[in-house]
């Protein structure tokens, strides 16, 4: 047949004149077991011989129910099994039975495969029951959806009705088996007239009905029930992936995109969100989100926070904010909100705290866009509310791991400062020292050295002496600058002052020793700076100091200066020497960097110059930076420093 029987019932039903229509009802699985099971048992329990038509959809479903047919057949003679053809279930006849019953098996495309079919009809008494199943969306376990199914149909002790029932579904068991054409004829002869009339006496409808009544409702609380345990394991598998993530990952950003993508799809809302933020901050950025339809992504949009009221009510109270857009007065009443809620077509906002040890670090926040209003139910928001809790966690062991790998990554530095400091130190205390030795006791075992020759021992001595010197005072000065305990006076002050401080050391040098040419190149309107004048002379002294060290005598040395970016001095140090390797310019301002290596290089230092000039430049509010296109290419150092205000 095109359509089920329960449709085909109804159509002939509607064309009767003179009767009430009928209307089909809904029945869950439980229900039908127990009425078609009262059914069977009133053909065992009697001496009527009725005609008998069953029709399961499965073969499996049959076997459960077997013996009980087998039974029913050895009372009468007129009893069809209509299943759809699997394993052993095939057209036949059991000989073992009285009469024998008749097996039918139907292709499983037909629609007796989704269909409930019991039709019992004596002389006696009737019962039918035809039903169809109700397509239903698979949203519980296997076991909870098989107790759920829901089927429609008709129940009833109607004689006239169950005759016709019987007359469609003899049609259909002559179409696959047109063997029966006798037994057929013969049933319909006996138990489906063309005209019946209504049986006498009160049938057993009143009971059964308060019996169907009860089972429908324990049905319904039993759906209650499996909501309850399902809504329990969602919540459950959705904190467990998030702890996989977890363990799998502690970057924050993964764990945020994967509770932002499974909850907002768990819930199916129209948005959801996920931010860390703190109580203070005044925006964020969107970075994660979640669309469950055609709605306006945040993605990468500033969300502002302090002039949110839902916010602060969240931050306040620590708690979840709920609001309808459309009722709400602090909607009405903001201006940034009604901005936000028609921008983004927000008609329900949902805010959860995100929380560590009662301080916020996060906010989750689901929105219904449009002309959806519907509410978040208490168990949507529990779930919400445990993947806020659950990500709280995992977002404060992320930071903890971050800053664990911040100081693996320190004491790594400092396993490698130590070990330049041993090497650089070695270097350039023991080398010095030697020196000043050897000159010590030359002049001390040799009272009659040649005045000449003392005079050239006492001037290197003193050299080596002053390298000595520098050496501690900068190992002092760098760690004063970085534990802060230096005391900085700015003031308003001519650069071109503290650079010709800077170049009268240089000046001096080359009275004792070849060094390459200084050009200074400044413009004559050059704007004061406001600095400290000691520290900047420090820095100049440093940079210039540097780059005569690696620039050959035959070479030159630029000095540059200018308008940089807004309220900036920018100044330039070229030079035509040694260069620097691009990939090692950022190096360079490292502590006891040495570009030569520590034990074989051409000049002295300590590597300590241009790492005490960066503490310098910073604490001064400005930048320092290095470019240079390789080996023998030259190096260029800039710097800015703040210029001074007018009026200042």
């Amino acid at each position: 047949m095109p359509i089920s029987t329960l449709e085909a019932l109804i159509q002939e039903l509607t064309t009767d004149s003179g009767r009430d229509p009928i209307y089909p009802q809904i029945f869950f699985k439980t229900s039908l077991t127990a009425l078609s099971h009262a059914m069977e048992d009133q053909v065992l329990a009697g001496s009527d011989r009725p005609l008998v038509i069953a029709s399961f959809q499965r073969e499996r479903f049959y076997r459960q129910e077997a013996h009980r047919y087998r039974r029913i057949a050895r009372q009468t003679s007129q009893v069809y099994i209509l299943a759809a053809m699997e394993t052993d279930f095939t057209n036949g006849s059991d000989p073992d039975t009285a009469g024998g019953y008749e097996t039918v098996a139907f292709d499983q495309q037909d629609c007796l495969s989704q269909e409930w079919n019991l039709i019992i009809v004596g002389q006696t008494y009737a019962s039918c029951l035809i039903c169809h199943e109700r397509a239903q969306p698979q949203l519980w376990s296997k076991q909870a959806m098989d107790q759920s199914r829901q089927f429609e149909g008709i129940w009833t002790f109607d004689r006239r009705i169950a005759s016709r029932a019987a007359s469609l579904l003899l049609d259909q068991i002559l179409g696959y088996r047109p063997d029966l054409a006798a037994k057929v004829a013969a049933a319909r002869q006996e138990f489906v007239p063309t005209s019946l009339e209504p049986l006498a006496g009160v049938g057993p409808e009143p009971f059964a009905e308060r019996l169907l009544t009860y089972l429908q409702a324990g049905q319904y609380k039993l759906m209650k029930a499996y909501r309850s345990l399902e809504s329990k394991e969602q919540r459950e598998r959705l904190v467990n992936l998030i702890t996989t993530a977890l363990r799998q990952s502690l970057d924050p950003d993964e764990v945020f995109q994967v509770a932002t993508r499974e909850l907002g799809q768990a819930l199916g809302t129209c948005r959801c969100l996920l931010y860390a933020c703190r109580e203070t901050d005044e925006q964020v950025f969107i970075r994660h989100e979640c669309l469950g339809r055609s709605v306006t992504s945040l993605q990468g949009q500033p969300w502002t926070l302090q002039k949110n009221p839902l916010f602060q009510t969240l931050a306040q109270h620590q708690t979840s904010v709920e609001v309808v857009v459309e009722d709400n007065e602090q909607v009405a009443q903001s201006p940034l909100l009604q901005q936000l809620t028609q921008q983004w077509h927000i008609s329900r906002w949902l805010l959860v705290p995100v929380l560590h040890q009662d301080q916020l670090i996060g906010v989750l926040e689901l929105h219904h866009c449009g002309e959806s209003r519907e509410a978040w139910t208490v168990q949507e928001r529990v779930l919400a509310e445990a993947i806020a809790a659950q990500v709280g966690v995992a977002l404060i062991q992320a930071r903890a791991f971050a800053h664990l790998e911040d100081l693996n990554q320190q004491l790594a530095a400092l396993d490698r400062t130590r070990d330049n400091l041993t090497a650089i130190v070695g270097h350039e205390l023991r080398t010095p020292l030697s020196t000043v030795q050897v000159c010590l006791e030359s002049m001390a075992t040799e009272p009659d050295m040649p005045e000449e020759l003392r005079q050239v021992m006492i001037e290197t001595a003193m050299t080596d002496a002053e390298r000595l010197r520098r050496l501690v005072q900068d190992f002092l000065m760098l760690s004063r600058l970085e534990s802060g305990r230096v005391e900085w006076n700015p003031e308003v002050l001519s650069f071109q002052e503290c650079l010709d401080m800077a170049l009268s050391h240089i000046r001096a040098r080359q009275t004792r020793e070849q060094l390459p040419e200084v050009v200074v190149e400044l413009p004559l309107a050059l704007p004061l700076v406001r600095v400290d004048g000691e520290w900047l002379v420090e820095v100049l002294s440093k940079i210039l100091d540097n780059a005569c060290k690696f620039t050959p005598a035959d070479g030159r040395v630029s000095i540059q200066a200018g308008s940089g970016a807004e309220g900036l001095l920018h100044v330039t140090v070229a030079d035509t020497g040694r260069g620097i390797e691009p990939d090692r310019l950022e190096a360079v301002f490292d502590r006891f960097h040495q570009e030569e290596g520590a034990l074989r290089r051409t000049v002295g230092g300590t590597g300590l110059g241009l790492a005490i000039a960066r503490q310098i430049i910073q604490r001064l509010g400005g930048q320092i930076w290095a470019e240079s296109a390789g080996r023998d290419q030259g190096t260029c150092f800039h710097f800015t420093v703040p210029v001074a205000l007018e009026g200042l």
